[in-house]
């Protein structure tokens, strides 16, 4: 990539984590179509690299979760949090772009209130499930606030904050476009084995939460489902955790790192287990039946209950308004209860086809405005820089 023109306008992006580093990759991508020219820096991971950042830290710094897990990194955060402040003020950038992660970003982003410089947070804080009245710290961080979610908008403007809806980046991920053949192919599987994909998540906090029941729930599974073939797709930063924790697991699984692998072994999919957050949605757009799960901490789940506001936690679930797919958190994240409710989507037609017959819906719901939602979100960063300048 050419070293860029030192006279062009600079924007500044900071990512927290893996998802953040695809929408990041993929808005500077579109900013750079519709503006060529554009310079980039700020934090991000190996996609957003690709499209010409340069990162003043490494990402995984930031990639913490849990009211507890932070705790023993809350040093080493804040160094970073000042780091990454002082670069800002140095570099004076057109346009700072923040990408979720708000456990960081948005103290980052207070931290440059009244600095003069604009600032764009991409991916609404979820205020509207949890913690309703931190609303009362939002205004002055921004002067764009953009969502995902088509509801979004409406409860911000409620109360006095503005916000687009911009589309759902997983419409963009290639989720639905796998080649099942090609999966059963490339891993020598039979083409009448049943896949069954496992997804525990992408953190090293939050993987070795779930791969003790994964294990245990495929111990019941596999005197039930002959022929069971167990897929776990996870980032490389965490494959060996995976690989390690497999070993002790009654059928050995396919582990699967790259996207394209990934989406390939959804299209092969009969079912999924999976965390609850993004992967949901993912499958949905595959068409995969799932049953979600999570387990934390259980004093940050005893919190959590208090401050949740929403009656669902699966994505799937609040777009469509019910339980269209199993929620197993905490005490039903047990061995027992996953394998009854994963042999009941491989078994019952009925219950899997309810399933996709809402993920149809919410595949609608997610929907940009107009163009893909990296393009819609590349057009409002762009209209701030328009103002910014003038």
């Amino acid at each position: 990539m050419p070293e860029p023109d030192p006279s062009e306008p600079l924007i500044y992006l900071v990512a927290g984590e893996q998802s953040g580093d695809v929408l990041g990759a993929r808005l500077m991508e579109a900013m750079r179509v519709l503006r060529p020219g554009l310079r980039f820096a700020g934090v991000g991971g190996p996609r957003m690299v690709e499209q010409g950042l340069r990162p003043i830290f490494p990402m995984q710094d930031l990639a913490v979760m849990g009211l507890l897990e932070v705790l023993p990194r809350i040093f080493h955060l804040r160094r970073r949090l000042r780091q990454a402040t002082d670069d800002i003020l140095t570099r004076r950038p057109d346009v700072l772009v923040t990408i979720d992660s708000p456990g960081f970003t948005l103290r980052l982003l207070r931290r440059l209130e009244g600095a003069g410089i604009r600032r764009v947070h991409y991916v609404a804080p979820q205020v509207w499930a949890w913690r309703e009245h931190r609303v009362r710290e939002f205004p002055g961080l921004w002067e764009r606030l953009l969502c995902l979610l088509p509801f979004e908008p409406a409860f911000f403007a409620h109360r006095g904050l503005p916000a687009a809806f911009v589309g759902h980046p997983v419409l963009q991920s290639g989720a639905d476009r796998g080649d099942a053949a090609r999966f059963r192919q490339a891993h020598g599987l039979a083409m009448d084995a049943t896949v069954l994909v496992l997804m525990p998540g992408s953190r090293r906090n939050e993987v070795p939460r779930l791969l003790p029941v994964f294990g245990a729930t495929l111990a019941l599974l596999a005197s039930r489902i002959p022929g069971l073939v167990p897929v776990v797709p996870v980032a490389s930063a965490v494959a060996e955790a995976v690989r390690i924790a497999a070993e002790a697991w009654p059928v050995q699984p396919v582990i699967v790192t790259e996207l394209a692998d990934k989406h390939d072994a959804y299209a092969a999919a009969s079912a999924a287990l999976t965390k609850s957050g993004t992967s949901t949605l993912e499958l949905a757009l595959a068409g995969v039946p799932m049953a979600v799960t999570y387990r934390v901490n259980p004093i940050t789940a005893a919190i959590a209950r208090r401050l949740i506001r929403v009656k669902h936690v699966a994505m799937v679930n609040l777009l469509v308004g019910h339980e269209a797919v199993p929620e197993l958190l905490q005490q039903q994240c047990r061995p027992e209860i996953l394998a009854e409710t994963v042999e009941r989507l491989l078994s019952d037609p009925a219950v899997a086809l309810a399933q996709r017959v809402a993920f149809r819906e919410v595949a609608a719901r997610l929907a940009a405005p107009s163009g893909t939602p990296a393009e819609a979100a590349a057009r409002e960063v762009l209209e701030v820089l328009a103002a910014q300048r003038r």
